[in-house]
């Protein structure tokens, strides 16, 4: 593999995470309403979960989804529920909001677990995967699944970067924004309407 094809695929990798999508809106939000260290923590969770989906694919995994119409429908209706899920416990979040900004050890962990979460039940992102990185195998630079596995830490490099980026600058807008406290249930609602919606965006989700 050489270094023009690593630049190449970085230069992709960063544009699609930077994209408007699912992923950046849920940390932005996370940023808002939860602050700098929930955001990161979360975005962390959510780029774990992309060691899951290279491993998948290297190994042929997720060819399983791609061609088991059953083993895709199962996973994303597991995925659309969890979000769902969390859309209720965000609405029934009614701690302060100066707590809720500055979690516990304990806090931390279900933020990084549930980003994580996140990620691996999602099966567009598993085929996204499967479709993206073998754009890049070279079958003259030995063995492809190596070569995943390098292109997907690459991925997760850089998407730890540009995450953490949009939640520390979101967690910046929501020191301002949110020091008036009438705002705070208006952004619960507002965490649990992306929940919601990334719910329903993944059941309704074609392959």
């Amino acid at each position: 593999m050489t270094s023009s094809t690593l630049l190449c695929f970085l230069g992709a990798s960063v544009a699609l995470t930077l994209a408007p999508g699912p992923d950046n809106t849920f940390v932005a939000a996370q940023g808002i309403y939860r602050g700098r260290k929930a955001a990161i923590v979360t975005a962390l969770g959510m780029c774990s979960g992309v060691s899951v989906h290279t491993t998948a694919a290297a190994l042929g995994i997720s060819a399983i989804l791609y061609s088991s119409a059953l083993a895709f429908t199962l996973l994303k209706y597991a995925g659309a529920a969890y979000l769902l899920f969390l859309a209720y416990k965000a609405v029934r979040e009614n701690h302060p909001l100066t707590v809720n900004r500055t979690p516990a050890r304990q806090a931390t962990w279900v933020l990084f677990r549930r980003g994580f979460i996140m990620n691996v039940i999602n099966p567009k992102v598993a085929l996204f995967f499967l479709a993206f990185l073998p754009q890049f195998i070279s079958g003259n630079s030995g063995d492809a699944p190596a070569q995943m596995f390098l292109l997907g830490l690459l991925f997760m490099a850089q998407a730890v970067i540009v995450f953490s980026i949009i939640g520390f600058v979101s967690g910046s807008v929501g020191n301002a924004v949110l020091s008036r406290p009438r705002i705070t249930r208006f952004f619960a609602w507002l965490s649990a309407s992306i929940f919601a919606a990334l719910g329903v965006r993944l059941a309704l989700a074609e392959r």
